[in-house]
């Protein structure tokens, strides 16, 4: 819709709200100029009709400002301007001539004016409420109904004989056989209930398929049938009710607007909860009023005497039904939150599922708009649509943040309640404990698979030295040997030779041997212990790449026996911490420390100066995957007094 469309949109709107509230003024002015009593008044459908006309008009003018392409703004100024038409026709009808021909007209127009509003733009735009469509094609058939149908209505009203006042004649469609065509009208009256029905059904099945957003539109609405309900129930049953409840009746019109323009202007689940409470309960005291004043009637004769018993017996009733009912309205509303024991065991029931399922079950439980999990700064699980304002809840484990837990408030709250509070950190204890589980997971899968891929290069890498290395010069051993015996008998020398060769490359294929298996574990971890390779090694770097000496110490006592891989892994770190010392520092000297307490701890520390922070190499990325594997971590980096290099391994299997 262009600029243009919308501002002559709006302009209409604007414009038929304001003539169905000249008609309602103008109403009011001639019941006045005549002076019409507040029963006549209410007789001509000023009151009723007129307060109708404004509500439906001015807010469907509302809506239909703020909402153009809205069906439902444009059926509720058609709906006011309805009424308003009869609110107005009624005074004007009295205060014109008797049995003159505008009179009737005026009669005609008015009776006939009303109808529309209650059979047909009333019950469409309940359908088609909050969005403006329809629910589903299916529904096209119920719309297409009441368009239809709806004349019935009018006809019925108008076709009746019934006049505007006492003294008023009646209007020009007045059916002669109108008494005769009774199945007629009664299918009319079933079919205005079945095109309300229809509307409840559509509006009920919309919130059960809404998003939170369309819940609280609908919310609104069933706020203002509730007031309705409060209200009009004591003036159905209680005698003396004054009539000015009916007035309560306008609330939905004006709750439609404020479902479609701000539907986040308050917290409406609050407000429908106590109300409905209250609905409820009215309910329960006149069902219990009537059935005690049948039942005392016979039994206590004096009026005072019956009046007090009936209430002492009510509040003894009401009294412990108002504090279930508002539980019963509150766990609809807002979920398990005033059970957490419930809320937890539901969350336990779904940790086995998956971080997915245990954020849409503290939603459902809550009634949260929105719940999301934040792990390492990634959204891991959400349920729902994140409104305006989310509030971040941090998750502990150990001391330590593991995640973050946003909530999305309800509409009208501007932060998170100190009931839902503590319900979130009931079940923020076995969240982050399931956060952590899942972090540990995959860490595991992560070393798993690294052991795995590590494990294949180091297959690949013996492959490829077989088969390109020892490969080869075993070839070339059987060729040798097989020309030397073939040239034993005819040239001894040459065989001589060949036997030469023989020998060097046997000696080459040895070689080549002892290379593989010093690199699938250094011998001298078998032949010296872990504490005598690693002085061994020692000794062969003490010299820097600039030919300087380097005194290295080596400092381990009292070692026990360690498994094979822990050998492994602590020699590999060692030795490379040294070859970093003597290639890139300038020290004049290290310090080769293993100390075994709870973890078994390497550390290489030596005197050179500064030079920065230590750049993340392949030799650094060796020791922390050797360390990871066995579940030990490194630190590695510059110090005040010079380089450190340390690695902790658990004594026991993680």
């Amino acid at each position: 819709m262009n600029a243009s469309s919308s501002t002559s949109r709006r302009l209409l709107a604007g414009g038929l709200g304001a003539f169905a509230v000249a008609e309602v003024v103008a109403g009011v002015a001639i019941a006045v100029a005549i002076g019409l009593s507040w029963s006549e008044a209410v007789d001509a459908f000023v009151v009723t009709n007129g307060l109708m006309g404004l509500t439906f008009g001015l807010c469907g003018a509302v809506i239909a400002w703020h909402r153009p392409s809205n069906p439902i703004g444009w059926l509720f100024i058609a709906d006011g301007i309805g009424h308003a038409t009869t609110a107005f026709g009624g005074p004007l009808a009295v205060a014109l001539p008797d049995d003159s021909a505008i009179q009737r007209v005026t009669v005609t127009v008015a009776l006939a004016a009303w109808p529309w509003s209650i059979g047909l733009f009333l019950p469409l735009a309940l359908l088609l409420f909050p969005t403006g469509h329809l629910l589903s094609p299916r529904w096209r058939w119920a719309a297409i109904g009441i368009i239809v149908t709806a004349p019935l209505f009018v006809l019925e009203m108008v076709g009746s004989g019934d006049t505007l006042s006492p003294g008023v004649s009646t209007g020009y469609l007045t059916i002669p056989s109108y008494d005769a065509l009774g199945p007629l009208w009664t299918a009319t009256e079933l079919r205005n209930l079945v095109a309300i029905l229809l509307a409840i059904v559509c509006l009920f099945v919309r919130y059960r398929r809404a998003d939170e957003m369309g819940r609280r539109q609908l919310l609104w609405l069933l706020l203002a049938s509730v007031i309705a309900l409060l209200f009009v129930t004591p003036w159905s049953f209680v005698a003396g009710t004054p009539i000015f409840v009916l007035l309560t009746i306008p609330l939905i019109p004006i709750s439609v607007a404020v479902a479609i323009v701000r539907y986040q202007l308050l917290d409406i689940r609050l407000v429908v909860s106590r109300a409905l409470t209250w609905a409820l309960l009215s309910l329960v005291a006149i069902g219990a009023y009537s059935a005690l004043a049948a039942l005392l009637g016979t039994l206590i004769s004096s009026h005072v005497g019956r009046s007090a018993a009936i209430t002492v017996l009510l509040a003894l009733i009401l009294a412990p039904i108002l504090p279930r009912l508002q539980r019963l309205v509150d766990r609809a509303l807002y979920g398990d939150r005033r059970d957490p024991a419930r809320v937890a065991s539901r969350v336990g029931e779904q940790l086995s599922v998956g971080l997915p399922g245990v954020v849409a079950a503290i939603r459902s439980a809550l009634r949260f708009p929105y719940v999301g999990l934040i792990v390492d700064n990634t959204t891991v699980a959400t349920d729902g649509i994140p409104p305006q304002t989310v509030v971040p809840l941090e998750l502990e484990y150990g001391g330590r943040v593991v995640a973050t837990l946003e909530v999305g408030l309800r509409s009208g709250e501007s932060t998170v309640s100190s009931t839902d509070r503590d319900v979130l950190a009931l079940v923020a204890v076995p969240l982050a404990a399931a956060v952590h589980a899942t972090r540990l997971s995959t860490e595991l899968q992560s070393s798993r698979e690294k052991l795995v891929s590590a494990r294949e290069e180091e297959r690949r890498r013996i492959r490829r030295d077989l088969h390109d290395g020892l490969g080869p010069t075993l070839t070339g051993v059987a060729f040798t040997a097989d020309a030397a015996a073939n040239l034993v008998s005819a040239d001894p020398v040459k065989a001589a030779d060949l036997l030469a060769t023989l020998r060097a490359d046997t000696r080459t294929a040895i070689a080549d041997v002892r290379r593989l298996v010093d690199n699938l574990r250094p011998p001298a971890l078998d032949e010296l212990g872990l504490v005598g390779a690693l002085r061994q090694r020692a000794d062969q770097l003490s010299f820097r790449a600039d030919g300087a000496f380097v005194h290295v110490e080596v400092s381990a006592d009292g070692l026990p026996a360690l498994p094979a891989a822990l050998e492994v892994a602590a020699y590999r770190i060692a030795t490379e911490a040294l070859n970093n010392v003597v290639k890139h520092s300038h020290a004049t000297s290290a310090v080769l420390a293993l100390r075994c307490g709870p973890d078994l701890e390497v550390e290489v520390t030596d005197n050179g100066p500064p030079n920065g922070a230590w750049r993340p190499g392949v030799g650094l990325q060796a020791m922390h995957d050797r360390a990871t594997e066995l579940g030990g971590h490194v630190a590695a980096g510059p110090t005040p007094t010079g380089g450190k290099v340390q690695a902790h391994f658990p004594l026991t299997p993680t």
